[in-house]
């Protein structure tokens, strides 16, 4: 009986090793396995933004430095990964504080970015909003102090605006929007929307998450409007470079503007080689006695 058992397992066995596997499926590649090419202006744009320190903490507008150095401000809900995304564009790990308790951030950060001795830009980390743990009069006090920031900051030049891609725009976003949406709209603030979070969608519900923004921004798209939208995990980096590149891009006519500006002014006050002298100033021959 055992060597008739053993005969039957035998054949069994063989014909398990010898049966050939089934061809691997073709699955797409998750978004952040893909092949990142970086550009030269992307390698800038990192550049740039590592350079970013911390300046100061302000609870109230009027706190915040004046002048016309250009501010962007960084938004959103407060799990929707803003702060880790501040750090990951600036390549840090702690620049901007990532508290475990969302809502727990209640101040205005501001860090400058660009040479040490010669910022050119800041960075406004505002305090996210929505979290229901904190008191209705704390959310009323903040409303009012981001309303007024959005609407009336001169310096503010562009808004990165972080949504949950699990999400979506929620009416706390499009409030948010509200604030901002005529400025945007005559191009005198850029808007750049990260679609956060985007390593735990498919490749399918990423695209359905990207076509749903660019449908409820389509209303503030004017001629004079410079709004992007640009899938972003902090985790998996997706999305780093474009973002890079996109806010360097922004400092780009700014730049211009100040060496044409430069050079208008070097080129006034620069003698010409051959020139005759100005009518009013003295020459040698004015200073020598009469013969």
């Amino acid at each position: 009986m055992r060597q008739t058992q053993r005969f039957y397992n035998v054949p069994m066995t063989e014909a398990k090793r010898t049966r050939k596997p089934p061809p691997p499926r073709a699955v797409p590649a998750p978004i952040y396995k893909r092949a990142v090419v970086v550009s030269e202006e992307a390698k800038e744009g990192l550049g740039w933004l590592h350079t970013a320190k911390f300046l100061t903490s302000a609870s109230k507008i009027v706190q915040l430095p004046q002048g016309d150095m250009p501010e962007i401000a960084f938004v959103g809900r407060s799990n929707a990964g803003k702060s880790s995304a501040i750090n990951t564009l600036a390549q840090q790990r702690q620049l901007a504080f990532a508290s475990k308790t969302p809502g727990r951030t209640q101040l205005i950060n501001l860090f400058t970015v660009g040479p040490r001795e010669a910022p050119d830009a800041y960075f406004a980390d505002l305090p996210g909003y929505g979290y229901a743990a904190v008191a209705r009069g704390k959310k009323l006090v903040w409303q009012k102090v981001m309303a007024d920031y959005l609407e009336v900051r001169r310096a503010l030049m562009g808004v990165v605006l972080m949504i949950d891609s699990r999400h979506g725009f929620t009416p706390l976003d499009l409030q948010l929007l509200d604030f901002v949406s005529q400025r945007v709209k005559t191009g005198e603030i850029k808007l750049l929307v990260l679609l956060t979070k985007c390593d735990k969608l498919s490749q399918r519900e990423a695209q359905l998450a990207t076509e749903s923004a660019q449908q409820v921004l389509g209303e503030f798209v004017t001629e004079s409007s410079d709004i992007a939208v640009v899938l972003f995990s902090s985790m998996r980096r997706v999305g780093v470079e474009d973002v890079a590149e996109q806010m360097r891009a922004w400092m780009r006519p700014r730049e211009r503007a100040q060496q044409d500006d430069g050079a208008t002014a070097e080129g006034a006050s620069a003698p010409v080689a051959g020139a005759p002298p100005a009518p009013d100033a003295p020459t040698l021959a004015d200073a020598a006695p009469d013969a």
